[in-house]
């Protein structure tokens, strides 16, 4: 809406069909629905983000991602939009991440759509990393995968009783990207390592300890909360809602998931996972066993090298490279069908015991990609000009 008008939801569907022939797109592959799969308005000062595929938990599309990305460079250098919000349509989430069912077929294919879609919204991630205006991200209900990169980026970051927070990467043999490795390699102690190899989704106390969320609000608060945001800054109107969560569960296992993650190997950390004698460290071990024994080992590398790199771009490209290599590796095939088109939930990982995961197996997934495939991103300065 303008500032002084009712709020009102804009597919703005040419702009988006323009941003899509520049990504690569075909032009006659943009469905008529895809102008209504994220709607944008203005509400007095916040510019609004609404992803808008309930039925899909709000999952993320490669044109949603050009668009979202093509109206916050907009908003950056408009003097009318002094802050933005994004949430998820419906009750169920902000997003339960991106299209998996798409990624599937492009790799069994031998296609490479994934890597267009993968390389604009990881320049997305790094857009909302450096945005120069508060962008409130409301991580209510599911909020996993690519609905990380689009919320726990961002400056100010709210969740609440209903939140279940996650990078589920390694249960379709993947490795956690949209600065996944980058979030989760911050994280205190080893509590990081311990949810990318599990997957574990966590609630609002432990998404807030673990650096992945700054505010608790009630669920029910929300809508007040997005009003009170139309005339007034983040800053201001967050200490009238925001309160404390209930207990988490991480806390009080700190010292076990900090002995047993600090381990230098996938095997070795299972070892002191099934010795320490908790009954959810345990647990744990059984989790990590069912997931893919290539993308474990490659996700371990990855969050132990993200540590080294520095800022988020540089960890990006190197996710883009892991991303990349991985869709012609059987494991990420197997592990959407098992999940998701057959849901049979019983994969069948190749390799398919750590052990029989190489060295070199995870340095293929690291490989240069090519001077010219590989992911450019612009300084840190560059992109906080939008």
């Amino acid at each position: 809406m303008t500032a002084h008008g009712t709020p009102r939801e804009r597919p703005a569907a040419g702009a988006a069909r323009a941003a899509v022939i520049l990504a690569g797109v075909k032009t006659e592959d943009v469905k008529p629905e895809d102008a209504d799969t994220v709607l944008f308005h203005t509400d007095g000062r916040t510019g609004v983000v609404t992803l808008n595929r309930p039925r899909a938990l709000n999952a993320l599309t490669h044109p949603m991602v050009i668009r979202i990305d093509e109206t916050l460079a907009a908003w950056a250098s408009d003097p009318a939009v002094q802050q933005v919000l994004i949430r998820g349509a419906g009750e169920r989430g902000l997003c339960a991440g991106g299209d998996i069912r798409a990624i599937h077929d492009d790799a069994k294919a031998g296609n490479t759509a994934s890597a267009g879609f993968w390389r604009d919204e990881y320049r997305l991630n790094a857009r909302i990393a450096r945005y120069p205006k508060p962008y409130v991200a409301l991580m209510d209900g599911i909020t996993m995968g690519g609905g990380v990169g689009v919320s726990a980026h961002g400056s100010v970051r709210v969740v609440t009783e209903r939140s279940r927070v996650a990078m589920p990467e390694t249960g379709i043999g993947f490795v956690p990207d949209v600065g996944g490795t980058y979030l989760l390699g911050r994280a205190p102690g080893h509590l990081g390592t311990h949810l990318a190899l599990t997957g574990t989704a966590v609630g609002a106390a432990d998404a807030l300890l673990c650096g992945l969320a700054d505010h608790f609000v009630p669920a029910e608060r929300l809508p007040e909360l997005a009003a009170a945001l139309a005339g007034a800054p983040a800053h201001e109107v967050l200490p009238r809602y925001a309160g404390t969560p209930g207990p988490g569960e991480l806390a009080d296992r700190r010292g076990w998931i900090d002995r047993c993650y600090a381990a230098d190997t996938v095997e070795e950390i299972v070892e002191r996972l099934l010795g320490q004698g908790e009954p959810a460290a345990k647990e744990a071990a059984e989790t990590i066993l069912a997931k893919s024994p290539t993308a474990l080992k490659v996700t371990l590398a990855a969050l132990r090298r993200a540590a080294e790199l520095g800022p988020l771009e540089r960890v990006l490209a190197q996710e883009f490279r892991v991303s990349c290599n991985g869709l012609t590796a059987p494991d990420l095939v197997e592990g959407i069908r098992a999940q998701v088109v057959d849901k049979d939930r019983t994969p069948r990982w190749s390799p398919a015991t750590l052990a029989e995961v190489t060295d070199a197996d995870v340095e293929r997934f690291f490989a240069p990609l090519g001077e010219d495939r590989e992911l450019r991103l612009p300084p840190p300065d560059g992109l906080s000009r939008g």
